[in-house]
C-alpha cells in the first residue's frame, strides 16, 4: 500500500477544525505589525494631523458604510460558513481598495484550507501577503500546506518546498516577537500562538521528509506535536517513516502507535506500520554487533 497517495489527498482537512473557527482578534493582531496603509494626499492648508505611536491605532474611516460591512463581518459568529465566505466575496468586491482587505482575505485563505483548495488558498494568501506581509497565521497555514499537497504531478516540487520552509520560517520568526492584543486572555494567546507554532513547524518538518532529511523532519515534527492541542495524525504518520528512515525503530513504533490512536483515514496504515517496524526493529537487535 502506498501510504503517500493515501494521505496527500485527505490530509488538507486535518489541522482545520482546531485552527479556524473565527480568530479574527489574533488575525488582526498580526496585520497589525504591517506598515500603515498610504494616505490620501493631505490639504496642505488643513491642519497638520499626528499619527498615534501605537499597534491599536487604526486609519480613520472611510465611510459609514465600509465601518458597517467590517463590523458585520468581525462580528458574525462562523455558524454558517457558506454565509461567511458570501460576506467575504462580497466586501472584497463592494470594496476593492479597502484596508481592511487583508482581514477579509485571511478569513478566505483559511476557508480555502478548509475546503482543500489549495490553489486558491495560495493564490488569495498571496494577495493577502502583499498588503500583510507579516500575517503569521496565513504563513503557516501555506507553508504547512504546501508540502503535504505535492505529488507526482506537482511541478517544480522543489521550489514549492523552498517556498514552504521560507513561508514557515518566517511565521516562526514573526510569532516570536508578536504582542498579545489587550482583548485576549493569556491563555488563548498562548494557544493561538501554540497551534500557528505547531503548524510552521510541521511544515518544515515535512519539507525535510520531502528532502530526505530525516534528522531535520525529526526534529521539527517532534516540536509540532508537542505543541499541537488536538494531535494530527499526518504529522504523527511522517514522524514515524522518517525515524524508521533513520533506523529509530522503537521511536518509529512510538509515533505510528499514536497516529494510529487518531481516528480517521490513517488508522490502518499506521497499525500496519508499527508491525513493520518491529519487525525491524527485532532485525536489529539480532544482527551481530
Amino acid at each position: 500500500m502506498n501510504a503517500h497517495s493515501k494521505w496527500n489527498g485527505k490530509l488538507l482537512l486535518t489541522l482545520a477544525a482546531a485552527l479556524f473557527c473565527g480568530k479574527a482578534a489574533f488575525a488582526q493582531a498580526t496585520q497589525q505589525q504591517q506598515p500603515a496603509p498610504t494616505p490620501p494626499p493631505a490639504d496642505k492648508s488643513a491642519a497638520p494631523q499626528v499619527t498615534p505611536l501605537t499597534l491599536e491605532s487604526t486609519p480613520p474611516p472611510v465611510n459609514a458604510e465600509e465601518e458597517a460591512a467590517i463590523k458585520a463581518f468581525r462580528e458574525d459568529r462562523n455558524e454558517d460558513l457558506t454565509k461567511k465566505d458570501k460576506m467575504a466575496e462580497d466586501f472584497i468586491q463592494k470594496y476593492p481598495q479597502s484596508r481592511y482587505l487583508a482581514e477579509v482575505y485571511n478569513w478566505q485563505v483559511k476557508s480555502f484550507f478548509r475546503k482543500g483548495q489549495v490553489d486558491k488558498m495560495e493564490a488569495t494568501a498571496t494577495k493577502e501577503l502583499a498588503l500583510a506581509p507579516n500575517d503569521a497565521q496565513t504563513l503557516a497555514i501555506v507553508g504547512s500546506t504546501l508540502p503535504r499537497a505535492i505529488n507526482a504531478n506537482t511541478p517544480d516540487p522543489m521550489k514549492r518546498l523552498a517556498k514552504a520552509e521560507d513561508y514557515c520560517q518566517k511565521a516562526l520568526d514573526v510569532i516570536a516577537t508578536l504582542p498579545k492584543p489587550e482583548s485576549m486572555t493569556d491563555e488563548v494567546f498562548l494557544n493561538m500562538k501554540n497551534q500557528i507554532e505547531a503548524l510552521a513547524y510541521s511544515g518544515l518538518g515535512i519539507s525535510a521528509f520531502r528532502r530526505g532529511k530525516y534528522p531535520d523532519a525529526i526534529a521539527n515534527l517532534d516540536k509540532s506535536v508537542k505543541l499541537d492541542s488536538q494531535p494530527d495524525a499526518v504529522n504523527y504518520y511522517i514522524l514515524g517513516l522518517s525515524n524508521q528512515k533513520a533506523s529509530h525503530f522503537e521511536d518509529a513504533i512510538a509515533a505510528y502507535t499514536k497516529c494510529a490512536a487518531i481516528p480517521g483515514g490513517m488508522q490502518a496504515t499506521c497499525t500496519q506500520n508499527i508491525e513493520e517496524a518491529k519487525k525491524l526493529a527485532a532485525t536489529q537487535l539480532s544482527a551481530p554487533k
